[in-house]
């Protein structure tokens, strides 16, 4: 079965990614802004608990609402761009994104903000699990290259979004919101200019049904719980550092944009550079139990240092580290562990991705509140362990996908690294 999967795999992806560069890269574009959108309200949160009056549970609604949203459209993406074509379905969703991100701007307080962000989620999800398997499909000779492009985009979008949204929310808290909306207002010429009408992921219809019914797939429904409980512990890193900072005194929005901005980098560097020589040295499923286990360890020494700037400030930088590992290796794993369409594939492992991460801001306020600052950092490592629990038992279901790459896809995967980073 592993030679099999080489072989699909070594038909130059780079060249693939090249027959659309246009096209590829404007989608590349538009998912980057897209990916700033959820990291950018991350530095304003201790700003939006005091200015509007809200508490942090309320606060952190922000992702709630916006994940929950994005995570159950996700199940419908597929069968909505299988009817309408994939140019107009990521149009709508970034023209959601820019209607909603300027009501936030606008919102005269928190309650408007928190259900604007749930808008702002159903065209995210549009656009997203869409973009992901665009780009995917890009890739004729092969899915690794265009993964890579993809969690590049997703790297970049979570480093920058922090720093943006905290240079912006140093002005007003209203500035993220409106920084999203003119970017994404740019996303869409890039993509109406650049992205074919005819160009269709998936020539079939999709029933509504399929990424629900994905699920029973062994290996889709392996990774799709993987990477539910895989995002409650990723959120429990971005979402409740900011609040646990605060405690100590830091709230100015730049000093946090500039924290997650590091774990951002280091996020995108390990997703684009790393995984590609991991995967061509080991087993995927190797990969993710590695990274899973060194994710709970920082999450672990997070706890230990909570009450020192210095110590949490390095715990959440260097969490990029597994958590770059993670999203490559996942998605990939994600879109070879099954032979379901890739736009099937896509909606049902998002889905599952987004829902989870929906559980975590809130829960980790409450945990704190209730317990103490600690806490959420001990739940994050336990559910980056039941992750971790979930692939061991059923590495079996994984097989498809637990392949090595071969040196010549390694090359070309560093090499569209190399291009992506400039």
């Amino acid at each position: 079965m592993a030679t099999a999967i080489a072989q699909t795999t070594r038909t130059s992806p780079l060249s693939a990614l090249k027959s659309q560069p246009g096209a590829v890269w404007a989608v590349a574009f538009a998912a980057v802004v897209s990916f700033m959108g959820i990291g950018l309200v991350d530095p304003i949160l201790p700003t939006i608990a005091g200015k509007l009056n809200a508490t942090q549970t309320q606060s952190e609604l922000l992702f709630t609402t916006y994940l929950a949203l994005t995570g159950v459209a996700m199940f419908f993406t597929s069968w909505v761009s299988s009817r309408i074509g994939t140019k107009l379905t990521l149009l709508i969703g970034l023209a959601l994104v820019v209607g909603f991100s300027t009501a936030c701007a606008l919102a005269p307080s928190v309650a408007p903000i928190i259900g604007f962000r749930a808008g702002w989620g159903i065209g995210n999800a549009l656009f997203v699990s869409t973009a992901l398997a665009a780009i995917v499909s890009a890739a004729t000779g092969g899915s690794a290259a265009a993964i890579i492009l993809y969690e590049t985009a997703l790297g970049v979008g979570f480093a920058f979004g922090p720093l943006t949204g905290g240079l912006l929310g140093n002005v007003t808290w209203r500035g993220p919101f409106a920084g999203t909306a003119v970017l994404m207002a740019v996303g869409i010429v890039a993509v109406s200019l650049m992205l074919k009408n005819g160009h269709n992921v998936h020539p079939e219809p999709v029933r509504v049904s399929a990424p629900f019914k994905a699920l029973k797939d062994p290996g889709m429904g392996t990774m799709g719980a993987a990477a539910f409980f895989y995002n409650m512990a990723f959120f429990t890193t971005l979402a409740f550092p900011p609040f646990a900072l605060a405690r100590l005194g830091v709230t100015d929005p730049i000093m946090l944009g500039l924290v997650f901005f590091g774990w951002g980098a280091l996020l995108a560097v390990s997703a684009v550079l790393v995984a590609p020589r991991l995967t061509m040295r080991l087993r995927r499923t190797s990969i993710l139990l590695m990274a899973e286990v060194l994710l709970a360890l920082v999450l672990v020494a997070a706890a230990l240092v909570v009450n020192s700037v210095a110590g949490l400030i390095a715990c959440v930088v260097v969490a990029g580290i597994p958590l770059g590992l993670l999203n490559t290796v996942l998605t990939e794993c994600s879109m070879e562990a099954s032979t379901l369409p890739r736009p099937v594939a896509s909606s049902t492992y998002s889905g599952c991705r987004f829902l989870g991460g929906a559980i975590a801001p809130p829960l980790c306020t409450m945990l704190a509140h209730v317990t103490s600052i600690w806490v959420p950092f001990i739940y994050g490592a336990a559910m980056i362990l039941v992750s971790a629990s979930i692939i061991l038992t059923r590495r079996a279901a994984l097989s498809r996908a637990d392949c090595f790459e071969d040196a010549e896809e390694e090359a070309e995967n560093m090499a569209v690294a190399a291009d992506v980073l400039g």
